[in-house]
């Protein structure tokens, strides 16, 4: 079990920096599902996780594999790279996505209610109207450069790894 959060200042800075983050994310997901389906046949399972303050990358399964299945992650992570139809696409599914917690009270709730008491955050309101009012190719660009030039990292390994 492999788990690494990668931590940047740099989202939580406007609603426009934790759209560009989940766009992000859901890319670099998109674009592992082909070259990772392999290691999903072999039972080695990972997941990336668009967390508050960074990328949650959970990689379990059995150990002899999975070091190269955490490479090819960080490999596309470090090499990030998108076509205007995916972005097209990741960000009419966030739309949806984003709606739909909208339109559902018990979820809406939740996030007035931690908005509320957290402070710094911003509501799926903001989020939602940011991405309604449009990104840039260009300014996913510049986000992604910049939350790679300003990460801090934490792990945990466990299970039958050597050092």
């Amino acid at each position: 079990y492999v788990r690494f959060h990668l931590i940047s200042p740099l989202i939580q800075q406007s609603a426009e920096n934790i759209v560009l983050f989940d766009t992000f994310v859901n890319i670099l997901a998109h674009n592992l599902g082909e070259p990772a389906y392999e290691a999903d046949v072999a039972q080695l399972e990972y997941k990336l996780v668009a967390g508050e303050h960074g990328l949650v990358i959970r990689v379990k399964g059995f150990n002899h594999k999975l070091p190269l299945l955490f490479q090819l992650i960080i490999d596309y992570l470090s090499d990030f790279s998108f076509t205007p139809a995916v972005f097209e696409m990741i960000t009419e599914q966030l739309k949806k996505t984003y709606f739909n917690i909208l339109i559902k009270p018990e979820t809406l709730a939740k996030d007035v209610r931690l908005l509320i008491l957290e402070h710094g955050r911003w509501s799926m309101i903001d989020k939602y109207q940011t991405l309604m009012n449009g990104l840039s190719i260009e300014s996913l660009s510049s986000f992604v450069k910049a939350f790679k030039s300003q990460l801090f990292v934490e792990g945990l390994v466990q299970g039958n790894f050597t050092s």
